[in-house]
């Protein structure tokens, strides 16, 4: 029989030429031995080892407190070890029965909005179907397992359900070339070139130097600030140690009186605000007749770690508001707050009402929190034995690495933003989709220290803020005392600052808000141009107190709420006036938009003079 005439393997699992499969095996062996050795360099670092210490020791103190909780009541523990039992034998007797040819439900299905088990093998074929139901009976009892545990408090289940969750997200059958379908596939198709290319690329992504993994998730060569990302025009007009304030060029020869100041969140850069011409939130106002002005906030270094809230306050948000009150002469201005840049804003107007400055005539909060009782998967990461090896880590720098921050919000997501890019890299050997959002999710910032710290402990920890315990600048802080109307945008779906959380804003603001809730996540529901037509917002006139009367009650609207926030805050810009040119005589342009300070990644501060 010749080689053709043989039967084939119609499933796809098949080597296509055994020769090159070994030979390329081989190099697979080769390149991975390589890859341990440079690993092996950094395990005997002191730091390192003490570091992955501390990290381990964490774990194992919380789940020991659920085990402790279960050990401590034999009859719970033999019924949660029967509960694991009788699933895995139900999943046995439906595996024959499937054999045999029946029509069997499954017994654990995976969420539909997990992509790990896309592949159509996962349910087609059995033995993958089998994995795929083992592995989630057991990732589902031990989720259960935490929420079952009764003597424990909040802040240990809430953590415990983290570690479990992390530990089963990386031992996801998907995670493995021999037991996710796909990749097996391309393994055997391609005679492994899938595995030599994906080690070429972990490789690439290893700082050998640091011994840290970098996994990339988007190709970075595909973007640069100025050029296809951050592209509206304008021109920095202002300039201090702590920001760079970017006045927009207009695009309408009428404006709205009263200009508008953007303060986005230091961990991030500015430009999630204006990432392409078809996303930028910031192109769309300045369309809509608004004169915008972008607060770009510096990546720190060693020389800023002693800058504090008040400073971030006085320097950022404060001076920001006077130049541009005096470059527009007005006496007030509009100002949107993003995220922790909302939550700093929002303890300035408790901080300016106190002051008797009234420069804020209304305020827009994007995702933003005052009150962090229910500040969702972050407080994970906050209470006093982590904030003091926080503390300890930036003290040897005078700041917390970027990169940090930046894993931190991945591992929030690991499945989407980790081990998605673990298979597609490593294990398939494909290069990352060029997608502006990741790139600008990767460009992290860095925290200065006694800032980070403040702000963990004061809002995180002690949530001092919603208490009216915050002392900004010698002052208490009052949110109630503020009676400037907001715009509160909650996102649906956001895991940053969860619904439950955002919702509760208008609470303790003491002016009108006008609550709005996005469809998506903390940055989708955000960045949403009317012209995309996705997702949708939700509003309730009647503004119960509750939020599930709230959502209850509420209409959805179709599309994006960018036209429903300009709506609102035309009532709020004044008269129509002549469009202005970036700059005035007292403040004129530095440089071109969006500046030096957002491309800046190694944190010294290139000032012109």
């Amino acid at each position: 029989m010749s080689k053709t005439d043989e039967p084939r393997d119609e499933s796809g699992y098949e080597i296509s030429d055994p020769s090159e499969f070994a030979r390329n095996m081989a190099t697979v062996a080769e390149q991975t031995s390589k890859l341990f050795s440079s690993l092996a360099k950094h395990v005997g670092d002191p730091e390192r080892q003490k570091s992955q210490t501390e990290e381990l020791t964490k774990v194992a103190t919380t789940l020991a407190d659920i085990a402790q909780d279960y050990m401590s009541k034999p009859e719970k523990l033999i019924d949660a070890q029967m509960e694991l039992w009788r699933n895995h034998a139900d999943l046995w007797q439906n595996s024959w029965r499937r054999m045999m040819g029946e029509d069997v439900e499954p017994v654990a299905s995976p969420k539909r909005s997990d992509r790990r088990f896309k592949d159509t093998d996962w349910e087609e074929n059995q033995v993958f179907d089998f994995l795929k139901q083992s592995y989630l009976i057991t990732a589902n009892w031990a989720q259960g397992i935490v929420e079952g545990a009764e003597d424990v408090d909040d802040h240990t289940r809430r953590k415990a359900n983290f570690y479990v969750e992390q530990i089963a997200n990386a031992m996801s059958p998907s995670n493995f070339a021999l037991t996710n379908p796909a990749v097996l596939r391309e393994t055997l198709s391609t005679n492994a070139e899938n595995l030599i290319n994906g080690l070429n690329n972990l490789s690439e992504d290893f700082d050998e130097e640091a011994g840290e993994l970098r996994i990339k998730q988007t190709d970075f060569d595909a973007f640069e600030i100025g050029e296809n990302i951050a592209t509206s025009p304008g021109k920095v007009v202002f300039q201090n140690d702590l920001i760079q304030l970017i006045q927009y060029e207009p695009t309408t020869e009428k404006v709205f009186q009263r200009p508008l100041v953007i303060f986005p969140p230091w961990i991030n850069k500015f430009y999630i605000l204006d990432l392409n011409e078809k996303k930028s939130f910031i192109k769309w106002a300045v369309a809509q007749g608004v004169t915008v002005f972008v607060v770009s906030w510096v990546n720190p270094d060693e020389e800023l770690a002693a800058k504090t809230l008040s400073d971030y306050m006085h320097e950022g948000i404060l001076t920001a508001i006077d130049v541009a009150c005096r470059i527009t002469d007005q006496k007030n201005v509009n100002t949107i707050g993003y995220c922790i840049g909302g939550t700093l804003l929002a303890a300035t107007l408790g901080y300016m009402a106190k002051t008797k400055d009234k420069r804020v005539k209304s305020t827009t909060f994007f995702t933003t929190q005052v009150d962090f009782e229910k500040a969702g998967d972050l407080l994970v990461f906050v209470d006093e034995d982590q904030l003091q090896s926080l503390e300890r880590q930036m003290a040897e720098k005078g700041y917390l690495e970027g990169r940090s921050m930046a894993s931190t919000f991945n591992f929030l997501r690991s499945n989407d933003l980790v081990w998605s890019y673990v298979v597609n890299n490593y294990l398939m050997g494909k290069e990352p989709f060029p997608f502006d959002l990741l790139y600008w999710n990767a460009d992290s910032t860095r925290m200065p220290a006694t800032l980070h710290s403040s702000y963990l402990r004061e809002c995180y920890l002690n949530n001092t803020l919603s208490q009216a315990k915050l002392v900004l600048d010698g002052e208490t802080i009052k949110l109630s005392k503020s009676k400037v109307p907001i715009y509160n945008l909650a996102a649906r779906d956001d895991h940053i600052a969860p619904i439950a959380s955002a919702f509760r804003v208008g609470r303790f603001m003491g002016g009108k808000t006008k609550l709005v809730i996005a469809g998506s996540g903390h940055i989708a529901g955000v960045v949403n141009p009317p012209d995309a037509n996705k997702y949708q917002y939700w509003t309730n006139e009647e503004d119960p107190a509750e939020l599930d009367e709230w959502l209850e009650g509420a209409t959805e609207h179709s599309g994006s709420w960018w036209p429903n926030w300009i709506e609102w805050l035309a009532g709020h810009g004044g008269k129509q006036v002549d469009a202005r040119a970036p700059g005035s005589d007292e403040f004129k342009p530095i440089e071109e938009a969006p500046g030096s300070y957002v491309k800046n990644r190694d944190g010294a501060r290139k000032l012109k003079q």
